[in-house]
């Protein structure tokens, strides 16, 4: 019986059957080479059931065969690994001074991976739809020329969205109420594959969780570290968004209520005394200046500049309350810096460490690290894409051709 929120009802052969080629090819991903044999042994499935799953996901072109092994007892066995080569997820990250797009295939393998600068709080949501919309044309056309099918577009913003892609509100944008998913829905002029839209940091989240160096870790944050400051949050190895859509948003806990005004309007925002805009000194820069003079600060710092080495002194301090607060509320076993502060963990991570285990009740931190991320800029947008190979590990898979 599969149960809801109002009455019982009696599982639909097609939900069953759906639920089931999901759990072969999640067992596949995970383990691969693997025979039909291993794959009954472990799931629980009969083996005629198996063998069923297995022809049908071999027909949409998920899983592949890959010839025979002998290491093992009994008869040579035919071993499966995924496929997927037909298929492309694509994931977009709209921020503040740039736009990154990425396509990977069911294995997680970059097809492309694309940036370029945006105006940011400049332009408006509409302008930034037609050029997210004129970016994912060019994706689509490119994966066409190689014969792939895209299985699904997520498109990553800094600011709270609501469970049904609307943007709330992304201060750093300047956006409100903006129906981005609908919109792009509109513009790509109903695409054929599915439109989702979330924030940010839940998608660099994502992105770590699946590909990053800590991946599958079942307890992980992801900080952000552009002009904002958001918490992508994995509890339990599933990520967490609140009732609405609205979690994570550690950037505008006041730490300093006499401190500097964020962009939100509040002062002493974790946001405006450790985010990157505190790092600058909240010099009055244009969004395509952020990287030149992230660029001049490292500089500094590596010729051991006094004042530049205390500014990130300060600025990790200020972080690591920040951290502590996710350590003493969620006990991570993993907080990852990403963005702007991964070229400055050298001499943020000290200070941040430093604030994090003063600040902790659990001994030795509850056991969280804390660490830079090695995705780079475009996790978000990897992480847009893993949001669409989720939805097909959880059984949406596309039709057979």
């Amino acid at each position: 019986m599969i149960t809801s929120t109002t009455d019982p009802r009696p599982a639909d052969f097609a939900d069953v059957r759906a639920t089931n080629l999901a759990v072969v090819l999640r067992f596949v991903r995970e383990h691969a080479p693997c025979s039909r044999a291993d794959i009954a042994a472990s799931t629980g499935l009969n083996k005629a059931t198996v063998s069923s799953l297995v022809a049908d996901l071999i027909d949409r072109r998920l899983v592949r065969e890959t010839g025979l092994t002998e290491n093992r007892v009994g008869r040579p066995a035919t071993m499966l690994v995924l496929d997927g080569s037909p298929y492309a997820a694509i994931g977009i990250e709209v921020n503040v001074d740039y736009i990154t797009a990425v396509a990977v295939d069911l294995s997680g393998e970059r097809l492309l991976s694309w940036r370029r600068s945006f105006p940011g709080a400049a332009g408006t949501a509409g302008q930034a739809m037609a050029t997210v919309a004129g970016i994912v044309r060019r994706v689509v056309t490119r994966m066409a020329k190689e014969e792939r099918q895209v299985l699904g577009l997520t498109v990553g913003v800094p600011g709270l969205v609501g469970v049904d892609g609307t943007v709330r509100i992304a201060p750093n944008l300047g956006w409100r109420d903006a129906d981005l998913c609908g919109d792009l829905t509109k513009a790509l002029r109903d695409p054929g594959f599915p439109v989702q839209v979330d924030n940010d940091a839940n998608l660099a989240a994502l992105a770590e969780h699946r590909f990053g160096p800590y991946a599958g870790t079942a307890n992980l944050v992801y900080l952000t570290g552009e002009i904002g400051v958001g918490a992508g949050v994995i509890l339990d190895g599933r990520l967490r968004r609140g009732g609405q859509g609205y979690g994570g948003e550690i950037g505008h806990i006041q730490l300093d209520p006499f401190g500097a005004e964020c962009r939100c309007g509040r002062l002493g925002c974790l946001e405006a005394v450790a985010g990157i805009g505190a790092v600058l000194e909240h010099a009055a820069i244009s969004p395509a200046e952020v990287e030149i003079e992230l660029d001049e600060v490292v500089r500094l710092a590596r010729a051991g500049d006094a004042r530049t080495l205390a500014l990130l002194s300060s600025v990790g301090h200020n972080l690591g309350k920040g951290v502590a607060l996710m350590t003493n509320l969620l006990n991570p076993e993993v907080v990852i810096l990403g963005g702007y502060y991964v070229p400055l963990a050298p001499w943020l991570l000290p200070s941040v460490e430093a604030e994090t285990r003063g600040r902790t009740i659990a001994p030795d931190t509850g056991g969280c690290r804390v660490v830079a991320s090695t995705l780079g800029y475009g996790a978000a947008a990897l992480g847009g894409a893993a949001r669409v190979l989720d939805s097909v590990d959880s059984g949406r898979l596309p039709r057979i051709s």
